[in-house]
């Protein structure tokens, strides 16, 4: 992969205002540019690895703080230098402005993270790690992706990886010896290891939808006929009047949504329209709306009062086969002591009061449990959310079936070995180890200026 030997730079920290703000510079000038445009009694140039030094720079844009790190001791494996100063945007721009000037670039989108990944400082894998951990919006999200960028990730990948190649180097052992027709390996041992490769790869592929939980957030759709509470429960989860509540059946027409945090897990709250037979366009489209949200929803609250209490969501051609529901009835605080009881003995059903608030506290235990049984906090398990890497191990595991087929076919191991490379280049795509230009780029420009 071809590297850029310009010399980059970018405000590494937010524009705004605040304390102190960062501007980094990397590349094989950045020392250089240094004792330019700094003043101060150490020269960047001079200066050994992860000094700081205090001083100003020329034309008293600002008193500053300059950090050197030499190569390959560095973000991006390059020297850089980091330049700390008051935190205004304009002293940011004028810093920038005066590094363009001495022959430094203004970086691309990610293209620190880039250098760092070509600079062999990090894998690709680690490299989209820093972007998830960036824009995460959850406590958990951060875990996941502090977790991949320590490398858990990478290091399942590399061992399915490297298990792989052993698989292949006995075959073409074997193909070195194929005119003195010597069996080195016996195909059922070639099977069985190619098979335990797929399991490894099924496992990761299985954790796919737990990334996207924690990466995207879970999503809890709220439905029900018109006048069971809907719009009260939404407002009772978030202690807040968000919903219009009102006696005239079908006041929601329309989806609204809204986010909260549980146990530091994001968790995305749908308020829908009344399931009913409608008469109205507007509702109608806000029923149709409902419906199709089913499809994205990880959980259902199917409230129901006592009127309704035997109501099925089958009853309204919804396809509901892997979907989690959650039967919950409201209004209990309408309901005498007695009939609560014996209804509190279903323990299909969760018995509420958006009112009063009485029950609330089960469905955030149910919420809660969710999180749990989807081992959305296990700590070293190693988790993929990105497309991108569920198409490769689903680009690998596929090549090995293929593999598999021919095993059984007893065909010759040149068909072999070419299925199993194509599942070992697939890993290696992951990592970053055969990557285009073009995939890079593409990964790459999501990332903002400055990482």
């Amino acid at each position: 992969m071809r590297k850029n030997e310009d010399t980059i730079c970018a405000a590494i920290t937010a524009y705004g205002i605040g304390a102190i703000a960062i501007v980094r510079v990397s590349g094989p000038k950045a020392l250089e540019v240094g004792d330019k445009i700094f003043i101060g009694k150490h020269k960047p140039s001079e200066s050994p690895t992860h000094r700081i030094y205090y001083g100003r720079l020329i034309n008293d844009i600002d008193d500053v703080l300059i950090s050197i790190f030499r190569k390959p001791h560095s973000y991006t494996g390059e020297d850089s230098i980091e330049i700390s100063h008051h935190g205004n945007f304009l002293i940011t721009r004028k810093i920038i402005q005066l590094l363009i000037e001495h022959g430094v670039r203004l970086a691309e989108p990610g293209e620190f993270t880039k250098r760092a990944f070509l600079n062999g400082k990090l894998d690709l894998l680690q490299a989209e790690a820093v972007s998830e951990i960036i824009q995460s919006r959850s406590d958990i999200a951060v875990q996941s992706a502090r977790k991949q960028l320590d490398g858990i990730l990478s290091d399942k990948i590399k061992e399915i990886k490297n298990y792989l190649v052993e698989v292949i180097g006995l075959l073409e052992l074997e193909l070195d010896f194929v005119e003195e027709d010597i069996e080195l390996v016996d195909k059922n041992t070639l099977i069985k290891k190619v098979q335990d490769i797929i399991q490894m790869i099924s496992n990761l592929l299985s954790t796919f939808r737990t990334g996207r939980l924690i990466y995207e957030g879970i999503n809890v759709l709220i439905i029900g006929k018109p006048n069971v509470g809907k719009s009260s429960l939404l407002n009772k989860i978030l202690n807040d009047e968000r919903a219009i509540v009102s006696e005239i059946p079908g006041t929601t027409r329309d989806i609204i949504k809204e986010e909260i945090f549980i146990d530091g897990t994001l968790f995305r709250f749908y308020d829908t329209a009344g399931l009913r037979k409608s008469t109205d366009i507007i509702e109608e489209e806000g029923i149709k709306r409902a419906i199709q949200l089913i499809e994205k929803a990880d959980i259902i609250i199917h409230l129901v009062d006592y009127e309704s209490i035997n109501e099925n969501l089958n009853d309204f051609d919804i396809n509901i086969s892997d979907k989690k529901i959650v039967k919950v009835l409201n209004k209990v605080d309408l309901i005498d002591d007695e009939l609560k009881r014996d209804l509190e003995t279903n323990q299909d059903l969760i018995l509420i009061s958006a009112k009063t608030g009485e029950g609330i506290d089960k469905l955030f235990e149910l919420f809660k449990n969710y999180i749990y049984q989807h081992n959305l906090y296990s700590e070293d398990v190693a988790v993929i959310s990105n497309i991108r890497h569920y198409n490769s191990l689903k680009n690998a595991k596929d090549a090995l079936e293929n593999a598999i087929i021919s095993l059984m076919e007893d065909r010759s191991n040149e068909f072999i070995a070419i299925d199993l490379r194509k599942a070992a280049n697939s890993m290696k795509e992951l990592t970053g180890e055969i990557t285009s230009e073009e995939i890079l780029n593409s990964i790459f420009s999501k990332f903002c200026i400055g990482k």
